[in-house]
């Protein structure tokens, strides 16, 4: 059983959400990598672990990650049932205490220098996305699906960015009052497309594919091609809206004057569940 974490998390720089799904083989050399950067950048940091009911070892492993690594601040959720990356994506951010929020997948195929481009470049912009500036490292199948889609996102929402599935930083406080209800891969667009249209400062860096070091990718499941769908309607929806309504302030550009009485004090924020 995981050690009990605080109540309240400490505000740091960037939460770390590390998304594992049977990822035994995969999920302590991510931890790592986040570990490493994090030291290389000099940045404060939480991780926030979300194990969606895997099948295999994975749970045991984190546990003892965490005994081996009692300094640093690792926070594990451990699913029942599978949940899905989005659902997990938007509930660990209430868990973390970062200023930025960044995911992380447990299988480690992200590489290191990715994460040290995109870390290097934190605070430059409310968010910070990386793109495949050589991708030749994968299939030229998932080349030609991940292009399609990028294609399409692109057309419908009325943006041009290089990439919607790379690994974003945001503003944690963007992500807990703006996610996405895509339960898969989805999310991401989903949720940049929204913060670009409301206002959102955005920088674009590029970086090199690689493959996964063990395993199958999970990209091409039943679900995360029907959150892909969910996406699509989503962001067709919101740019119609944009159409009908083209005079609406923008939250982001435009935040409201907070006034407050003098016995008005706000209390600490709390993760959810």
């Amino acid at each position: 059983m995981s050690a009990p974490a605080p109540a309240i998390p400490r505000a740091c720089d960037v939460t770390f959400f590390v998304a594992c799904y049977n990822e035994q083989d995969n999920i302590v050399a991510a931890l790592d990598t986040v570990v490493d950067v994090c030291w290389q950048v000099g940045c404060t940091f939480d991780i926030v672990i979300v194990d969606d009911a895997s099948r295999d070892a994975s749970v045991a492993h984190i546990e003892g990650y965490m005994r081996a690594h009692p300094e640093l601040p690792i926070r594990l959720l451990v699913n029942r049932r599978n949940q899905g990356l989005g659902s997990n994506f938007a509930e660990a951010a209430h868990h973390g205490g970062g200023t930025y929020y960044r995911v992380i997948c447990g299988d480690n195929e992200e590489r290191k220098e990715s994460l040290l481009a995109a870390m290097r470049r934190l605070g430059q912009a409310d968010i910070v996305l990386t793109y495949f500036e050589d991708a030749t490292a994968r299939s030229w199948a998932r080349r030609g699906i991940s292009s399609t889609y990028n294609t399409l996102v692109n057309l419908i929402s009325g943006h041009r960015i290089h990439y919607y599935n790379g690994l974003a930083i945001h503003l944690r406080d963007n992500v807990m009052r703006w996610h996405s209800n895509a339960h898969g891969f989805g999310f991401q667009a989903d949720l940049i497309t929204r913060l670009l249209d409301m206002g959102a400062t955005c920088i674009e860096v590029p970086v090199i594919a690689s493959q996964r070091p063990t395993g199958a990718t999970k990209a091409f499941t039943m679900r995360n091609i029907c959150s892909v769908g969910h996406t699509l309607l989503e962001i067709f929806i919101r740019r119609v809206a944009k159409l009908l309504y083209p005079r609406e302030v923008s939250r982001l550009q435009d935040p409201p004057v907070i006034i407050d009485s003098p016995g008005f004090s706000p209390g600490p924020q709390l993760p959810n569940g």
